[in-house]
């Protein structure tokens, strides 16, 4: 009798034990549906068809007309850069380039040798800007850059052996909006990416800077000022007389080309020489109704420091792209408990997970995806995640990044088009800068495979698409040396 008892009790307890199992085990099937659910919906959300990318392309082409005809008609600013010269490869002497972005000033001396030697030797060398100087004053903010300034050329003239005594030439780029009437002048109109400089009234940056370049005896002149992504396009014009447009694509995103002045209607000023002018498109605050647009870019825009502004920038810089992947990835744990019954405390945080983070787990060749796992803990305080998670998040990864890769390269066709140079018989060079597009390797392979799939069927082999390293800097640096008539100085 007591033997069945207790075997009774041993099959009652085994088929709770199934049941359970049971349960727990449906549990954790709906989980999965519902997180594979928030992934399609995602992957349907960020859908990026060659229909929809020559939409926005159009959108590019019809916005650029527009802001080129009046301020304010566009989405796009279209700032205009006037030129007395471009690079053309004949320059010589040594020349300085500064830049002056979110986080360094960077300052370059190069030694050109003319069209035979072209760059025969260059040095670059960058400082932190300082947290403080980041909300004071432009004065205090010059003062710092002169002073590192003089530090570097002390050290380049011992370097160089320089015996010419004639003030240096040096070229100026900012990361931030600038607005010019001549080539020698700017003024900044908006200080952005985590600066808020206090300006009293508009300020000549160029004519700032001298001052404190003649403050700390600096035998230096600032002879071009200019926005980055402008400096980018001069020095690609440098390497190739055929570069058509420069991008940045890194932490932010912006666009420059040269059109001719007659395609200009608003341009009130003097006429440069050259008859063209360089323009500083802005376009990360290009805006179009076909851009693909989910509940996490609402979210991230309406959270936003300015909502509803640089709209684009939010769907394609290095800037944002983690963070998509981060709202994606609460989801499921909110929604889903796919990473513990709690969610994860760091996964709350806006950016904590940045863009090459998303890189490195999107890129993982290892065979259970070891690098996931580890960032996935590191960055999201995310731990014991097994190989089936591992391999949603990558697809997370690949989808967001699928989207703004693909709309960048959207937006490239887009200027080729307004200067109808999509895809004709006419060699057209875009040159690419920034971390995002050079260290992000899927990024840009899905960022060239969209091109080629846009203008499949034209004359695909004459849009070029190439990696400029150290565009910015160089650039000032051989704009300064074209301006200058160019002058030996070393």
């Amino acid at each position: 009798m007591r033997k069945r008892v207790i075997a009774a009790a041993v099959a009652a307890a085994a088929a709770g034990g199934i049941a359970v199992a049971l349960v727990w085990s449906r549990r954790s099937a709906r989980r999965w549906e519902r997180a594979e659910r928030i992934v399609q919906e995602l992957r349907e959300g960020c859908h990026t068809p060659v229909t929809r990318l020559w939409e926005v392309a159009d959108a590019m082409a019809s916005e650029m007309r527009a802001g080129l005809s009046s301020d304010g008609g566009s989405s796009l600013r279209m700032l205009v850069t006037p030129l007395e010269s471009l690079p053309t490869g004949n320059e010589e002497g040594l020349f300085y380039g500064l830049e002056i972005n979110q986080t360094t000033i960077r300052m370059l001396c190069v030694q050109l040798g003319g069209m035979d030697a072209r760059v025969i030797k260059k040095h670059l060398a960058e400082v932190p800007v300082p947290s403080n100087l980041m909300v004071g004053t432009s004065e205090d903010l010059y003062d710092f850059i002169a002073a590192e300034l003089s530090k570097f050329i002390s050290a380049e003239e011992l370097s160089y052996n320089i015996q010419d005594r004639r003030p240096k030439e040096i070229g100026v780029t900012f990361s931030f909006p600038v607005i010019q009437n001549l080539a020698s002048n700017g003024t900044i109109i908006e200080w952005t990416n985590g600066f808020s400089i206090k300006e009293t009234g508009e300020k000549d940056a160029a004519a700032e800077i001298n001052k404190a370049l003649e403050k700390h005896g600096v035998d230096m002149h600032v002879s071009f000022l200019v926005n980055d992504t402008v400096g980018a396009f001069g020095g690609a014009r440098y390497c190739s007389s055929d570069t058509m447009a420069a991008v940045t694509l890194g932490m932010g995103t912006n666009a420059a080309y040269m059109e001719p002045l007659h395609a200009i209607p608003k341009w009130q000023g003097p006429h440069p020489m050259q008859g063209v002018m360089i323009i500083n498109m802005e376009w990360g605050n290009f805006q179009s109704s076909h851009f693909p647009i989910t509940e996490f870019d609402v979210q991230i825009d309406a959270e936003s420091p300015k909502p509803g502004g640089k709209v684009f920038e939010k769907l394609i810089s290095g800037m944002y792209l983690g963070d998509i992947v981060r709202r994606v990835l609460l989801k499921m744990a909110e929604e889903t408990a796919l990473f513990g019954d709690t969610v994860p405390l760091k996964l709350r945080i806006p950016f904590v997970l940045r863009t090459p983070d998303v890189a490195s787990m999107h890129q993982d060749l290892s065979q259970d995806l070891s690098l996931v796992g580890e960032k996935l803990e590191e960055c999201l305080g995310i731990p014991n995640t097994t190989v089936r998670m591992r391999q949603l998040v990558v697809e997370v990864c690949d989808i967001v990044a699928k989207r703004g890769a693909r709309l960048a390269g959207a937006a490239i066709v887009g200027i080729l088009k307004k200067l109808k140079r999509d895809g004709t018989d006419k060699k057209s060079v875009v040159m690419v800068e920034g971390a995002l597009y050079e260290h992000y390797r899927l990024f840009r392979a899905y960022l060239h495979d969209g091109v080629k799939m846009m203008l499949h069927g034209r004359n695909l082999d004459n849009v070029i698409i190439e990696h400029s390293g150290d565009g910015c800097v160089i650039g000032a640096a051989l704009l300064a040396a074209s301006k200058s008539g160019h002058a030996t100085n070393s």
